[in-house]
């Protein structure tokens, strides 16, 4: 048998590049014989730096640059690839959720500032393609902190020049640009949000960040803010753009104030991966994250890795921490086999306390024929 082993992340338990290991582990003592080809995968979220890297090689690049509070200072890391001068930024080595404790998280103060250093510094360093990668924040800052850092000024009624933040958005009343360039700017995007209302950044993501329901809606009216004086003043309509709502609208500012475009995520690590040119001949492909939900079949690991898989006729199994689809829904999905690593009865600290003995025994239990 050829399988093709191409795990998401396990998060706050596993990285891909382990999970995929640890599959491989359990395969080869069921089935000595296969032949088993590793491809880490990542859809933009946290841990895309990591899979390209295990892709395509090239050198971190570790600079200290600001945290997601003010005043706050990290060591946050980026991957370059001098011979294509390219860089790989994920905003959440500067500005992750995982960068603060639950009781310092405000996305009120919040902002990306860091991340917008990290470009700057990819920027002195010749960068000619930058793929920014969305996942993890701990912001709803509309990209603000980023564009700052990178010379943009952001001015209230006064004329004076406002410290970015989730806070300051409704007092932005103009825009003064910086005199430069931009190269190509890719935002690797791994959901669909808008910026503002139901389904926008403040609402959908703004509790997680620590955001209480009156935060949440001035969060909202802020990036509403934010979206009316950049369409007045730069003419792009964010409010409609599928996408713009990630990082608590960061993929937004990227758009209006670096000239970015959205990208779909595990479309592009797929193809820089060269998942496809595996595939070919292959009897099985096994993909899978922490939770089998929902919002895998909506631009994630799982439906891109299936999609590809579908379209060369390979079958398709899913290893999950929980599986929560009925198998109707994931069977229709074109998933021949789904397992949860985790026992009904097991808690999910547990769980993921144990995720490596869990998925590597559940590998070895894949039902699988040639």
């Amino acid at each position: 048998m050829k399988i093709v082993v191409a795990l998401d992340k396990f998060k706050g338990s596993l990285t891909a590049a382990e999970a995929c290991d640890l599959v491989r582990t359990g395969l080869l003592a069921a089935h000595p014989a296969a032949q088993i080809i590793l491809k880490p995968m990542a859809d933009g979220g946290d841990g895309t730096a990591d899979a390209l890297h295990a892709a395509l090689g090239g050198e971190w690049i570790e600079r200290e640059v600001s945290g997601p509070l003010p005043d706050m200072r990290v060591t946050a890391k980026y991957l370059w690839l001098a011979d294509e001068r390219r860089a790989f930024i994920e905003m959440a080595q500067a500005s992750g959720l995982v960068l603060l404790p639950p009781e310092d998280r405000n996305p009120l103060l919040t902002s990306t500032r860091g991340t917008g250093e990290l470009l700057g510094d990819a920027l002195r360093r010749g960068a000619q393609h930058i793929w920014l990668t969305v996942g993890g924040s701990a912001t709803v800052d509309g990209g603000t902190g980023a564009a700052a850092a990178l010379g943009w000024r952001f001015l209230d009624s006064h004329g004076s020049t406002l410290a970015p933040s989730g806070e300051a958005l409704a007092r932005i009343k103009k825009l003064a640009a910086p005199s430069r360039d931009w190269p190509q700017i890719d935002v690797l995007c791994d959901v669909d949000n808008p910026l503002c209302g139901e389904h926008g950044a403040a609402r959908v993501f703004g509790p997680q960040k620590g955001a209480t329901p009156p935060m949440v809606a001035q969060l909202d009216a802020g990036l509403r803010n934010l979206a009316a004086v950049v369409r007045a003043q730069l003419g792009k309509d964010l409010l409609n753009l599928p996408g713009a709502g990630a990082a608590g609208g960061l993929a937004a500012g990227a758009i209006a104030f670096l000239n970015a475009k959205l990208v779909p995520g595990i479309d592009t690590v797929m193809h820089a991966c060269k998942l496809e040119e595996d595939l070919i001949g292959a009897d099985w492909v096994i993909t899978g994250e922490g939770a089998f939900d929902e919002q895998s079949l909506r631009g994630k690991v799982v439906a891109g890795v299936a999609g590809l898989a579908r379209r060369h006729g390979v079958k398709i199994a899913v290893l999950a921490g929980r599986v929560l689809l009925p198998e109707a829904q994931w069977r229709a999905a074109g998933v021949d086999v789904a397992l949860a690593l985790a026992p009904p009865a097991m808690s999910t600290p547990d769980a993921m306390r144990q995720a490596a003995a869990l998925l590597q025994a559940t590998a070895g239990q894949l039902p699988l024929k040639a």
